[in-house]
């Protein structure tokens, strides 16, 4: 758990809640945040070995909560075992998307695109050849044989994407330096490099299961470069290493035309003040049916041949 003073990089946005709470001559900060920073994975919270023990650990988290003078509790990402035990302890869910990306055994990536519709199949070759024709090379890079200076030049890819969106980078380049040291096998590199001199490149973590796309940059536009280094590429990992899935983060519809998904995810919200607690449980119960209907809509435009 954090006690958080704002609610930056959490990816499930309730900057509206605080807004009000402001509004009304209320603090809405500290809350305390139970997530993987910067970080929109579906994992544990609930971390013990049996029902007992969850229960156990939310009923210590409620008397954290009461003791504490706290505005809220938030709870983001948990599996939907979890978040329906957070649920039965008086917490409110809340939906949200992903795209997921699912690996149906294929053998190489043309075996993948042969399950699309003919459109998706012509647009993904198109967007690869004109990153062929601008004559761009790939290369992936497994954390264990990555350098310091492919670290420094991710890093400058990084900051530039940041730059480019007005905003500032949460991470600093002795953060990446640390992953790669500490856990090396679970990180993959991708770089373009054009004329020989590298241009972009993207960050991804993995396990035995599942690939997690992090983040990506480039300092030079060339057209399709972002969907070869961010998601091509990371397929075509996935495919040759057998894992199973691959999570390209958090939102995105445009990853539909490329294999990818949609996938509910789940949040637990527990406010203490009592007005603001029923004003939010009705929001997010309009906020879900909406969450249903849009998925719906997205299965019906679903990528992959009848």
């Amino acid at each position: 758990m954090y006690a958080k003073f704002h609610s930056y990089g959490e990816y499930v946005f309730d900057w509206a809640w605080a807004d009000a709470y402001r509004r009304n001559g209320l603090e809405y900060y500290p809350k305390l945040l139970s997530a993987i920073p910067f970080t929109p994975v579906t994992g544990g919270r609930l971390l013990a070995i049996d029902a007992e023990a969850r229960a156990a650990l939310i009923t210590a988290l409620k008397e954290v909560q009461e003791k504490n003078d706290l505005s809220s509790t938030h709870i983001l990402y948990p599996p939907e075992r979890e978040a329906k035990l957070l649920e039965d302890a008086g917490f409110m869910l809340r939906k949200g998307v992903q795209f997921h990306w699912k690996n149906q055994g294929f053998e190489n990536f043309e075996q993948f695109l042969s399950t699309l519709e003919q459109k998706k199949r012509k647009n993904i070759r198109a967007e690869r050849r004109k990153v062929h024709e601008a004559g761009i090379t790939l290369r992936q890079l497994p954390g264990v044989q990555a350098s310091e200076a492919d670290w420094r030049f991710f890093k400058r890819c990084y900051d530039n994407t940041y730059s480019a969106h007005y905003s500032t980078p949460y991470l600093n380049l002795d953060f990446f330096l640390r992953i790669s040291q500490t856990m090396p096998e679970n990180i993959l590199l991708v770089i373009a490099e054009r004329e020989g001199n590298p241009i972009a490149s993207s960050l991804l973590i993995h396990d035995q299961n599942a690939l997690y796309g992090r983040y990506w940059g480039a300092l030079e536009h060339h057209a399709c470069l972002h969907f070869e280094t961010a998601y091509y590429q990371p397929l075509e990992f996935c495919i040759a290493n057998k894992i199973a899935a691959f999570e390209g983060g958090a939102q995105g519809e445009h990853k539909m035309a490329r294999g990818f998904l949609p996938q509910q995810t789940w949040s637990a919200h527990w406010l203490a003040h009592p007005g603001f607690a029923d004003a939010v449980e009705r929001f997010l119960d309009e906020e879900g049916k909406g969450i249903e209907n849009y998925v719906d809509e997205l299965n019906e435009r679903n990528p992959f041949k009848s």
